[in-house]
């Protein structure tokens, strides 16, 4: 038993996808090996992986799987023997399949009745005979989604294959994968290194190519050793922002990494900082620094670089010539952009195609000026403002610095509006109206923000589910979901006092009839709700307090959370489990009545239960009532927890489905009417266990 090295050396891997290939490599491998009891319950997996190369090395793999009790059903009795208790042809087909005579075979009983089993201790497979099969396929389950051919080999990968370790121990296992046969030398780093490096054994691996090699091969300790050279390197007076991304794009890119300080000419900061972190991280993947107090952008930028040397002016001073170049546009693109308004950019708009069967970008912004414009005023907040915003937000599309940094739509229409003179509240309406545009992003902080966003995501969900283009499985090309999610957090997160159905019915309604845009309300309110359920549930609450509040189908999103809130504080009163049970009781008498539910009358009350009942619900309805009015729901649902014991009391006293039929239908009248004040905020019978 000795640890296993399995590397494959290629040519520079995609750095964006290097850590997610790696993770999966190491773990189909470690799991095929697993899976034929090569490994020991504590085997321990370990991952590399730099630019040019994958590699897994696992402890404690067998040389030999042990061997291993194989046992097989076959016929049952009754269809192995015939009447006279000789072997039928299904017997002996699964006899002479497992290479046995049918005398072998045992009988044993089962709930299915007695069956013939085939019994027998499998020899365990060896590593060397399979090793290249199962790094074959783990190779091939990788997630790329293109792959590469070189040279006149039919080896198909993401990146040409140049080497291929296979070490168990000290012993080289034979074999050949993607055309490459197995050995134990690799390559080092591409400048610092020079010629093949041999691997002793599969436990020296880290340490010769570190030594030998100038590489470390662990991403995450050559992540680790970049944040902390990043930190040192920032100085006191400086700090930088955390980005995971780039720091894991950054450490995918190098083997030996090492930080370097450059800096630029302080007159780019004339142009908005935004555009300035955007090139220095986009395109040249430099790390910008901040000042710690204030937290201005510096004139300074950290590079992590795959060289390592005592004398890096040359380094820092190429790179800073790049930056400058970079910078140099940007300033350009940021002084021309401003000679022109917004507002005098929003006719070329005509010239943009939004979606050939949802006609021009200037056609999308007339319907969002209107909804925009609706929305401000179910609001009660400025409608001009919200359809002047509407009416520029797409306008720094035809701008430069947008053309350049496709990122920034919305970031410079800010900017420009700001120079144009336009009010505060347009040019944050501007930016504003694209957030939330992922996961934990911000949300518009105004109303007329807020407006503007709902006017864009409900515009392109109604345009889209219009004309059939909802989302399907896991494609979503107009990112339909990211925009509902979107509207479920602002309405939810902002609390506005909006009624979903009416959003969407004037979404629809915007759109000229000659585009043929079809209404889609309920297909598109239901995607709502799908999108709910999961936001809701990743909030904190349990499927069971979702399900009960969602399948009441609430208009108002803003009241969700508090009405979620309320049933999590019902579940906890000891009444709960028998009001919970006693309303899904109620909810199947109900389903049983036919035609118009029948009125209650105080005066057909005959039993002392059922007269109990409506005394103690009369008096509850009313404070319910009170509590709902407010939004107490817990308050109102605290108050309906009293009618646990009349209602316990009714179900054990009162026949409701009596034959008096005056009686009966009066009883369910009065069931109705309960369920109905018990559900107002969340079907409670979801709650019954």
């Amino acid at each position: 038993m000795e640890t296993l090295l399995v590397e494959i050396l290629t040519e520079e891997l995609p750095p964006k996808a290097l850590a997610r290939l790696s993770r999966a490599f190491a773990d189909a491998l470690a799991a095929d090996l697993s899976r034929d009891d090569f490994l020991e319950p504590d085997s321990a997996v370990h991952r590399f992986a730099t630019p040019r190369r994958l590699a897994v090395q696992i402890t404690k793999v067998r040389e030999v799987a042990p061997d291993r009790p194989v046992e097989l059903a076959g016929p049952s009795v009754k269809a192995g023997l015939d009447a006279q208790g000789n072997p039928t042809p299904a017997l002996q087909g699964f006899a002479r399949k497992n290479g046995v005579a049918v005398e072998a075979l045992e009988q044993r009983d089962t709930p299915k009745g007695r069956v013939f089993y085939y019994k027998a201790l499998a020899k365990g497979g060896a590593l060397a005979a399979t090793l290249g099969v199962k790094v074959a396929t783990a190779l091939k389950s990788l997630p790329i989604p293109k792959v590469m051919r070189w040279g006149a080999s039919d080896a198909e990968f993401v990146r040409p294959v140049h080497g291929l370790i296979m070490l168990h121990g000290s012993k080289v296992v034979p074999g050949k994968v993607l055309d490459v046969e197995s050995r134990n030398r690799t390559l080092g780093h591409r400048f610092l290194s020079a010629g093949p490096i041999a691997v002793p054994t599969a436990d020296d691996y880290e340490r010769v190519l570190r030594d030998e090699g100038s590489v470390i091969a662990g991403f995450e300790a050559r992540k680790e050793q970049i944040g902390k050279s990043l930190e040192r390197s920032a100085g006191k007076d400086a700090t930088l922002v955390a980005d995971e991304a780039l720091l894991d794009e950054v450490t995918a890119l190098v083997e030996f990494p090492a930080v370097y300080a450059g800096s630029f000419s302080a007159d780019f900061l004339e142009v908005p900082q935004e555009c300035l972190i955007l090139s220095m991280k986009q395109h040249q993947k430099y790390f910008p620094l901040f000042a710690r107090e204030g937290g201005s952008l510096l004139p300074r930028f950290l590079l992590v670089s795959n060289l390592r040397t005592d004398d890096p002016v040359n380094i820092v001073r190429g790179n800073e010539r790049v930056l400058r170049a970079r910078l140099s546009d940007a300033k350009f693109f940021y002084d021309q952009d401003r000679k022109v308004r917004l507002e005098d950019r929003v006719a070329q708009l005509a010239n943009v195609v939004y979606h050939n069967r949802l006609g021009t970008q200037l056609e999308r912004v007339e319907r969002l000026q209107t909804l925009a414009g609706k929305y401000c005023r179910a609001l009660k907040a400025d409608a001009a403002l919200a359809e002047r915003g509407a009416w520029l937000a797409k306008a720094d599309l035809i701008t430069g610095m947008v053309g350049e940094f496709p990122e920034l739509q919305g970031i410079m229409g800010r900017y420009y509006a700001l120079h144009d003179g336009e009010p505060a509240a347009v040019a944050e309406a501007i930016e504003a109206h694209y957030h939330p545009r992922h996961a934990g992003d911000t949300l518009p902080e105004s109303p007329t923000g807020a407006a503007v966003a709902l006017a864009d995501k409900l515009e392109a969900l109604a345009g889209f589910f219009g004309i059939g283009q909802q989302p399907t499985g896991d494609k979503d090309p107009y990112a339909l979901r990211r925009h509902a999610l979107g509207v479920i957090r602002i309405l939810s997160e902002r609390a506005l006092p909006l009624r979903l159905t009416e959003l969407v019915t004037a979404a629809f309604a915007a759109f000229d009839p000659r585009l043929g845009v079809k209404p889609a309300e309920t297909e598109l309110i239901g995607f709502f709700f799908d999108r709910m359920r999961g936001y809701f549930i990743e909030a904190g609450y349990s499927p069971t307090e979702v399900d009960a509040v969602l399948a009441l189908r609430p208009d108002r999103i803003d009241l969700i959370r508090p009405q979620l809130e309320a049933v999590r504080m019902f579940n906890t009163l000891p009444e709960a489990p028998s009001l919970a049970a006693a309303n899904k009781r109620i909810g199947n008498i109900l389903k049983k009545v036919e035609g118009v539910m029948p009125r209650f009358d105080p005066a057909l009350l005959v039993e002392a239960a059922e007269k109990a009942l409506a005394a103690a619900f009369s008096i509850a309805k009313t404070k319910a009532d009170a509590h709902y009015e407010k939004q107490d729901y817990a308050g109102m649902l605290r108050t309906l927890a009293a009618l646990r014991a009349p209602v316990d009391a009714f179900f054990d006293a009162v026949m409701v489905m009596s034959e008096d039929t005056r009686l009966r239908d009066n009883r369910i009248a009065l069931l109705a009417q309960l369920r109905e004040t018990m559900n107002r905020i969340a079907d409670i019978s979801r709650l019954a266990a």
